[in-house]
Order: C-alpha cells, then structure tokens, then sequence
C-alpha cells in the first residue's frame, strides 16, 4: 500500500514535470488549446452481438491491417510523421504527462500528422517539422510543380507511370535506386509479380542532384507494411471462410492487390459480392490530399457493419438510373448500371483516409473498374444520424437562413441528399471528349468538379422524382455550402461548395439581407439553378479543359468581408465545434 507520503511525493514530482515545457517548435498550450476549444470527441459504437464466431475471431486481424493502413496514410502525407509522434510520445512520458504534451497529442490524432488546421483554415506545423509539401510525402518533397511539368514535357513516355494513382514519384539518384532495388532482392514475392522491375531500374541513368524521376509502385516504395497487411488479410480470410465465403474471398483478392499493385480482382468481388455481414473498404482510392497534381491515391481502411434491414428499404427506392443519366445536361449519354450495391452500414472502425466523419462512399473511381463491375455505395449510418453532427447542422442551418425558411432542413433531407449524391458519381462523363479520365484531364480540379456533378446531380434527379421530402433534401442543399471560413484551394469539398454558394446567389436562389448576412431561399428558382451549373460542371468534365476549369473556379470562388466573411461569423458562432476527434469502440477508445 502506498503511504501518504508517497502519494503526496508522487504528485509534486507530477505537477513539477508537468510544469516543463516542450523544447522549441513545438506549440505552447496555449496555441493547442485554442484548436482544442473548438474541437469535439465523438465514439462510434456498432452493436457486433450479431456477428459469427468466426467473424469475432478475424476482427483482430481486420483492425491490425487497419493500423498498417493508418501508419501509411500518416507516411505518406508527411516524411516526418511517425518520427515526430514517436518523439512526442516520449516527451509525454518524459513530462510527466503535461498538458502541453497532451494536447499535441490530441492534435496529431485529429490531423492524422503534424501538420494542424489552425481556426483562420491554414496549414502549419505544431511539432518541429517542415512546412507541409503541396506533394505531401508520394512526391520528393522538394519538387515544384514547374520543375515536374517540365520534366513531364520532355519525358512524355513517363508521364502515365510518374501520374498513375498507386505509384510514388522519387527522384533517380544512386541511394533511391538502391534503396528499391534492395527491396525487390529482399521480397521475393514482389520481385515475381513484378518482374520487369529490376531490368529497367539497374541499367537506369541517374544524376547526383536527382535531375530525372521514376515511379515507384506502392507495394515497393511500402513492402514492409504491404507484405504485412496482406498476410492479415489472408489469414482474416481463413477464418471467415465458414462463416462468410464471399468476404473471405474478397479479402484474399483485395491482399493479393495490395502487392501487385493492381486493383481489379479486389474491385471485382467487393462491388459483385454479396457479403453477411461485414464489409470493408480497403487500400488507395481518394486523391483528395494530392495538392501538387490531383492524382495520387492515399490509404484508408474501414471497416463496416450492415443493417440488412435498412439496405433492403434503400434499395427498393432505387430504380430508373438510366432514365435520370439520359435525361442529364450534357451529349454524350453512356450506358450505367441499374442494379447499384447500395448499403446501410454502422462504422465498426476508420483507418487513414477514410477516418472522420465522411457519411458516404461511392468506389472504386477508376472509370475502367467501374464500367466494367459498377461501383459500391456504403452509407455510415451511425455518422449520419450521430445526434451532435445532426444537431450542429440544424442550428448552423437556422443561424444562416431568415425565420421563413428556419424549418425547412428536416430529418431526412441530408441522408436523401447523401445518398443520390454518392449515385450521382456513376453518372456524367467518366472521360474527356479525348478519351482522358477526368482526373488526367483536370488534374487538381478533378475532384473539386467531381463533387461538384456529384451534388448537381442528386438535387437534379430528386427534384424530377418530384420525392415527398423534397423541400427538406433541397434545405439540405443549401446547408451544404454554407461555409464556416474562406476555403483554400486544395479544399475539394469546400472549393466546390464556394462555387454552388456564388452561383446560388447570382441566379437569384438565393439573396442575403445586406445588414445581417442571412439567406433567403427562393426555392422557385431551384431547378433552374441547379440545371445551369449542372450544365457548366459536366462541359467541364466532357471537355477536360484545365485551362477553362482554372478559369470557371477563378470566377465563381470569390470571398467578400460584407457578405461571405458576415455569414462564416454566424455560422461559426452556431455550429459550436470546428473539428472533431472520432473513437472507436473496437479499438478500446
């Protein structure tokens, strides 16, 4: 039993480190706190008493390939990332425990790194690293995008390689050669599957001050945690395949993608399979955090939950998907699938990418994957309707709109809006009128535009649907692109919600009252609004003119102080927190 006095001693030793403060670069509480205050803690709990023996029994290795994924987002979004968490961690420790080092802590889990998003929406570091790359960490940190462009320019036989979604960019010096060289000496799995490697990377001509570029394909440039990930997801297999043979076939296939470097078989059997009870969204898919080119995909991991009962009553309410594309602003109509994996799912755990509080995705992108095997909806039940996020959406909605409209965002508009948003994706140009992808044509307006269509065209299609809940889904609209603060331009999400803001208030849906900054809705004017920028957005995809892409975003993301900055005030004052941590009660949070 511990004595008094030790108890006491134990304290003052606490407090006396606790009152250490971290070695400079790292932020002062008070600077953490600040973030902090306006930061909320949400824990997501799905109800697993329904899952098999066996599905319980492969949660352990599911989550741990979750982890890999998760330290790989953090690596690739910044080269110091782990190295500065694990010193953080040690000065916790060595602290005592401070507050300071507590916060910091906190922070780097809600950034998912050492970069933070301050309160005015820039990007600064909070522990001694270096300022945040547009390239992030899949490009060689020091490269510009006019040094790129140029190389590009005078190497257009690399140009695929060097731009492909799943390969790093380095720069040909002896030491990276070496270095990838090595693994393939060492893997030799992954010097089998991709035997053409070593022929073309030993004879290759580098310089000293890495003047010329290879790609590295990401099951090279991360084979540790690859070659690891895949073995958990082969044995997860193993022992779901009692209880749920087509998952478990899905997770060999999606392991073996992981070090090949090709998606298609995964893809395949996660968008064709019909699965029990779980499923999971797993490996390199959104390029949102490329701010160089738009086009390198970053790691995440989710795993999932269905409520069958709830799936079933989603997809009874689909139907005409081709009535709807044939039916949209632009020419060249294609072919789409009516029959859409759409589900209802509660989150079981986030990883990378995909953790926080996205209510929906719509996968794979590859407009190749998705023509031939169609593409998933997973909506995220318990994020959807999480009571704070719900409740904070509700009153920045009342804040922002004059009391004649304050009652128009009902309970279901958003999870309607949600939903034809994500079928919004497997509708529109997946190409340029010159056979491009969109991400190839647009580079980094690609996902601006395609979020945008993606908006566009739920409230198109629900308003021809003429739905009983319309007026809710179309408030829903409007709450969408209310914006707390001035966006940056490698904000997709944003970007695009300053643009359908503009728009809105140029074509008269919406007009703001000079004095206070809140909106009036004409909902009269809805249909012609959202077909005139629909019409905009999707020229702009079946063109893929980057230059009249740059000049559209140009024109439609201005800022004002007496109007834009007025009504951010509000919605800031209403909405309460700025950020949120999300836990998991899988992982033990």
């Amino acid at each position: 039993m511990r004595t008094l006095f030790a108890i006491t001693l134990a304290v003052s030793v606490t407090a006396s480190a606790q009152q250490k403060s971290l070695p400079d670069g790292y932020w002062t509480e008070a600077q953490s706190n600040a973030v902090l205050a306006k930061t909320e803690t949400i824990r997501l709990d799905a109800d697993l008493s329904r899952l098999t023996d066996p599905e319980r029994a492969a949660l352990k290795d599911l989550l741990a390939a979750g982890a890999i994924m998760q330290k790989l987002y953090e690596v690739s979004r910044h080269p110091d990332a782990l190295p500065a968490y694990q010193e953080l961690r040690k000065l916790y420790s060595e602290t005592g425990g401070s507050k300071q080092a507590d916060n910091l802590l906190q922070l780097y889990r809600l950034n998912q790194g050492p970069i933070a998003q301050t309160l005015d929406n820039k990007r600064e570091p909070f522990l001694p690293v270096a300022a945040q790359a547009p390239g992030r960490n899949v490009y060689p940190t020091d490269v510009t995008r006019e040094e790129l462009d140029k190389y590009l320019a005078a190497h257009p036989d690399q140009r695929d390689e060097l731009l492909d979604p799943r390969t790093l960019v380095r720069r040909a010096t002896k030491s990276n050669l070496d270095r990838d060289i090595q693994v393939l000496n060492t893997f030799a799995v992954l010097r089998e599957l991709h035997p053409m490697l070593l022929a073309k990377w030993k004879p290759m001509q580098y310089t000293a001050d890495g003047t010329t570029f290879y790609a590295v394909p990401y099951a090279i440039a991360y084979a540790d945690d690859l070659v690891s990930a895949f073995r958990l997801l082969t044995r997860a297999a193993s022992t779901l395949e009692p209880s749920d043979a087509e998952f478990a076939r899905y997770l060999r296939n999606r392991a073996r993608d992981l070090i090949t470097n090709d998606y298609e078989s995964g893809d395949a059997s996660w968008i064709t399979g019909r699965f029990k009870h779980l499923n999971a969204q797993i490996g390199s898919y959104e390029t949102y955090d490329d701010a160089l080119y738009g086009v390198k995909a970053f790691h995440s991991f989710s795993l999932l939950l269905e409520d069958e009962k709830a799936t079933g009553e989603v997809r009874r309410q689909l139907g005409g998907i081709q009535a709807i594309e044939d039916a949209l602003p632009y020419e060249q109509h294609k072919r789409v699938r009516e029959d859409i994996p759409v589900g209802v799912y509660d989150v079981i755990a986030d990883f990378g990418q995909a953790r926080g509080t996205n209510s929906a995705t719509n996968l794979p992108n590859d407009p190749l994957m998705s023509r031939r095997y169609g593409r998933i909806i997973l909506l995220r039940r318990n994020i959807l309707t999480n009571p704070s996020i719900v409740a904070a959406s509700q009153r920045i909605f009342r804040a922002a709109v004059v009391d004649a409209n304050a009652n128009d965002l009902g309970p279901n508009g958003d999870a309607q809006r949600t939903l034809w948003h994500e079928i919004g994706h497997y509708l529109g140009p997946d190409r340029d009128k010159s056979g491009r992808t969109i991400d190839a044509a647009l580079e980094e307006f690609s996902d601006a535009t395609e979020e945008m269509k993606a908006d566009l065209v739920s409230l198109y299609a629900l308003q021809r649907m003429n739905v009983p809940d319309l007026r809710a889904i179309q408030a829903a609209g409007i709450r969408r692109v209310l914006l707390n603060i001035r966006p940056r331009a490698d904000q997709p999400y944003q970007f695009m919600e300053l643009v359908q803001f503009n728009w809105f208030l140029d074509k008269g849906l919406l007009t703001a009252d000079p004095k206070t900054a809140r909106l009036t809705i004409h909902y009269d004017r809805y249909a012609d609004a959202v077909t005139s920028l629909l019409h905009e957005v999707l020229a702009l995809q079946a063109n893929g003119d980057k230059a009249a892409a740059a000049a559209f975003y140009a024109r439609w993301t201005q800022w004002t102080p007496e109007l834009h900055e007025k009504l951010a005030a509000r919605v800031r004052d209403a909405q309460g927190a700025r950020f949120r941590i999300v836990k998991y009660a899988a992982l033990g949070e």
